[in-house]
């Protein structure tokens, strides 16, 4: 659904504060955080535990007109519960950081950051690769979001409690509805993230 132009804040701004209303200072939300866990779309039954978090801290212009979701709704939501995921069994440490935060102890890291690191290790590369290439392979938003929580289960299993950028994340998704184009744009980026290794010079880099 397009949406019009009453918009203010940007989507990753209002991720960032309703991922921080959501943790409550160390005191998470845990009933608000099951019902993300357990969900798969912002209509669902189970969805409603955050929609009093969530449709409180959107921009009128984000908001549905007709009941069903917008590109913003559906990009914050798929965030939430990619945090809630993750944030399930970490006790006394937010697992979301902004990859713009000036304190080290709170600046996170972009998801395809993290599985870049986690690719390094030895027997991961293989099938981490054939998870993100599914991704990277579709434009179509339901499963792009269904395969990114494969991913974050997996990043999961591995480093619980590192922290994800997920406001940026919400941010690209957001961006990937409006076409094709800017899917595919997206995929660049997040492949930029994924497969570029600073620590290396590639012979095809530019001067």
């Amino acid at each position: 659904m397009i949406m019009g132009n009453k918009v203010k804040k940007t989507v990753e701004e209002t991720t960032d504060t309703i991922i921080r209303a959501l943790y409550r200072e160390g005191n998470p939300n845990k009933a608000v955080l099951a019902g993300l866990r357990s969900t798969t779309t912002l209509t669902g039954h189970r969805a409603q535990a955050v929609w009093p978090i969530m449709l409180a801290n959107l921009d009128e212009g984000m908001l549905s007109k007709t009941g069903q979701p917008t590109y913003a709704e559906m990009a914050i939501f798929a965030a939430l519960r990619f945090y809630a995921i993750q944030q399930q069994g970490v006790e006394g440490h937010m697992v979301y950081g902004s990859a713009k935060a000036k304190d080290e102890d709170d600046k996170g890291v972009a998801l395809f950051k993290a599985l870049a690191q986690l690719r390094s290790q030895e027997g991961q590369q293989v099938a981490l690769d054939r998870r993100v290439r599914a991704v990277l392979e579709t434009t179509n938003v339901t499963s792009m979001i269904n395969s990114l929580s494969h991913l974050i289960s997996i990043l999961k299993s591995h480093n619980r409690g590192q922290k994800i950028d997920y406001a940026a994340l919400a941010q690209d998704l957001y961006n990937a509805q409006w076409g094709n184009r800017q899917a595919n744009q997206v995929h660049l980026y997040w492949g930029q993230q994924y497969y570029w290794n600073g620590s290396t010079t590639n012979e095809g880099k530019k001067n």
